[in-house]
């Protein structure tokens, strides 16, 4: 594992490494502020169930056209085609209850790369105590100087996502700060139709 990953961190030195189209990033929508995801390095668990508040994955076309995901919590092939991770990651046959329905806040690369801010803020205790040891380079820092903004990308409503994935949805996801939000069965199509 390279040394610029630690886990519960969103980092970005790995992104720096290939070249990303997308920042996928699910976030949770209601009362239970957890993401179920399966095959994560971090479970206790045989199927490697792990409910995350929140999880960062990159999503690469590559230049034969396959899709994959780079997931550095994910058990997986490392990375995953497309189908083969949203089938074993999020499981979409498995039923959920509502308040652990997911919806992906899907942001292009570039701009997420300009724009994404944390100072780790959200991994301290109320007494000032890290949740887990942060890892050893500066916090992450927009382009503009912002120092913390992980929220604006964590607030997402039900009524936040789109209801097509269309020209216009591709175009706002190549253009706006916090990109779109999508549901769970878009994903796939989402990054089917996008060139």
């Amino acid at each position: 594992m390279p040394t610029f990953f630690v886990r519960t961190y969103v980092q970005m030195g790995w992104l720096n490494l290939m070249d990303p189209t997308f920042i996928s990033s699910s976030f949770p929508t209601t009362r239970s502020r957890h993401i179920a995801l399966w095959h994560q390095k971090a479970s206790k668990f045989t199927d490697g169930l792990v409910l995350w508040d929140y999880h960062v994955i990159c999503v690469q076309r590559k230049t034969d056209s396959s899709i994959v995901v780079w997931d550095l919590d994910s058990a997986l092939q490392f990375p995953s085609p497309l189908a083969f991770y949203v089938s074993e990651t999020t499981r979409p046959w498995f039923q959920l209850f509502p308040e652990y329905q997911r919806f992906f806040r899907i942001v292009h690369a570039s701009i997420f790369l300009r724009h994404f801010a944390s100072d780790r803020r959200h991994m301290k205790e109320p007494d000032g105590t890290w949740q887990a040891q942060p890892p050893a380079n500066d916090p992450i820092v927009a382009e503009d100087g912002t120092v913390h903004n992980l929220n604006e990308y964590m607030d997402i409503k039900a009524a936040d996502a789109v209801e097509n994935v269309d020209d216009g949805v591709i175009n706002t996801v190549h253009s706006e700060k916090l990109g779109i939000v999508i549901k769970q069965d878009q994903l796939e199509k989402f990054f089917t139709h996008v060139t």
